[in-house]
């Protein structure tokens, strides 16, 4: 096996590992939140609000899966439906004031057990290393397997 191929083996046996620790962090920071509703909150205050059918393509999910997701945010009161000001054939999820206090309470939680995972790593390599997931994250959607 060649460097390369063994760094690919490396780099995608790591990148389970990581998303296994998110997913497991996810519930231990608000249990009644998973990682992709937290995802999903994060897309919705990151864009104002949009459609469930526009998440589903984003994060290139099943409809039904998306839709499971939008129901329990709503009956958690985190998020809410609105007409679509322009269209109002389409409904529009934003978050409610709750689902905001919880994105904000978790990211905080986020970036502090992340700061206190990094807090060893000297500052060329953290800009590295931001350097690196920006390239890997640009890269073409299709390429995703995981």
């Amino acid at each position: 096996m060649s460097a390369a191929e063994s760094a690919v083996e490396t780099i995608q046996r790591e990148m389970t590992i990581f998303a296994r620790r998110a997913r497991a962090s996810a519930g231990r920071m608000h249990p009644e939140l998973s990682l992709v509703s937290y995802t999903l909150l994060g897309h919705l205050e990151e864009r104002g609000g949009c459609r469930a059918t526009d998440l589903a393509a984003h994060y290139a999910l099943d409809k039904s899966t998306v839709s499971r997701q939008v129901a329990a945010l709503e009956r958690a009161g985190l998020i809410e439906r609105r007409l679509d000001p322009e269209d109002h054939r389409v409904q529009v999820l934003h978050l409610t004031d709750a689902g905001q206090e919880i994105l904000a309470q978790v990211t905080r939680s986020r970036r502090a057990a992340f700061r206190e995972r990094l807090a060893d790593w000297p500052e060329e390599d953290l800009v590295r290393f931001a350097a690196y997931l920006e390239r890997y994250n640009a890269g073409p959607a299709g390429a995703d397997s995981d």
